[in-house]
């Protein structure tokens, strides 16, 4: 799907009416690290259980890139292992951009049913799709091999379903959530979206997983410390950038404490499991 021609109603009228998905009661959209990196097992355990919990607990939609490597790879095998028998409730849809995913041309066809190699080429410099997630929407911009086209068309999807009613009897909205799990310097771009949006989208940051993810966490704890010049040592370092660049991103870090209150660590499932007791 094109992200300049197809309106969100238009697509989430094919998620709900054609692909028969559950209406959402929460929106997870999944940020991090587009190339694989590893995770301790006691954060990959908090952030794969706390994540399928959550969305199985609340009915809730979890977003990602949908590619298998780095976070979204993560969110699949999160699902694969917590996701229990019910494939109807594994409602984990990744938002792809067309020209990253190696053998894109498998997947043309109109009411036929194409199969799909998602194992890769080693040489190949696209990626495969993660074949734990339960839909894709593909976004093509004409460019090849390139992240980021997607961005766009997945806030306005996120912004269109958070205006549908959880529920007819209550007044508002499902919610959306942001999760970080590691992530390069663009993430903390993401991050500041979310948080200065209006109204502001709480950030859920899962410290210990590395680089975008532990800086906002660090950021976070020692805010009222004296730590600028320490701090952008190790911007520079975590991102492999110039003093220019790390002073760019170390005001777009401080931008995202001026929301810090949108800002949590690791806790998904504490606020999920309150909120499943105000949807049921």
């Amino acid at each position: 799907m094109q992200s300049q021609i197809c309106l969100p109603e238009a697509i989430l009228h094919l998620m709900l009416k054609e692909w028969q998905m559950e209406r959402p009661k929460l929106l997870l959209s999944v940020y991090g690290g587009s190339k694989n990196f590893s995770l301790s097992p006691k954060v990959e355990q908090a952030f794969s259980k706390g994540l399928v919990t959550a969305a199985l607990s609340t009915g809730a939609w979890i977003l990602t890139n949908g590619i298998n490597t780095g976070a979204s790879k993560y969110v699949g095998e999160a699902v694969k292992i917590y996701g229990g028998h019910d494939l109807r409730k594994r409602n984990t849809v990744g938002i792809t951009p067309w020209g990253v995913i190696d053998n894109n041309a498998d997947l043309i066809g109109r009411d036929v049913f194409r199969p799909y190699q998602p194992l890769g080429n080693p040489l190949s410099k696209r990626a495969c799709l993660n074949g734990f997630h339960s839909h894709f929407l593909f976004v093509d911009d004409g460019t090849l091999g390139k992240h980021g086209c997607q961005q766009g068309l997945r806030r306005k999807l996120e912004k269109h379903i958070n205006l549908l009613k959880i529920h007819p009897r209550l007044n508002f909205g499902v919610p959306v959530v942001c999760v970080v799990l590691e992530g390069g310097p663009a993430v903390i771009s993401t991050v500041l979206d979310y948080v200065s949006s209006v109204p502001p989208v709480p950030v859920f940051v899962f410290e210990g997983s590395g680089r975008a993810a532990d800086l906002l966490a660090f950021l976070y704890n020692e805010l009222e410390a004296d730590i600028k010049d320490d701090f952008l040592m190790r911007i520079k370092q975590v991102f492999a950038v110039d003093q220019s660049e790390a002073f760019h991103l170390y005001a777009l870090l401080l931008q995202c404490m001026d929301h810090r209150q949108c800002v949590r660590q690791n806790y998904i499932i504490d606020v999920y499991v309150q909120l499943k007791f105000i949807l049921l």
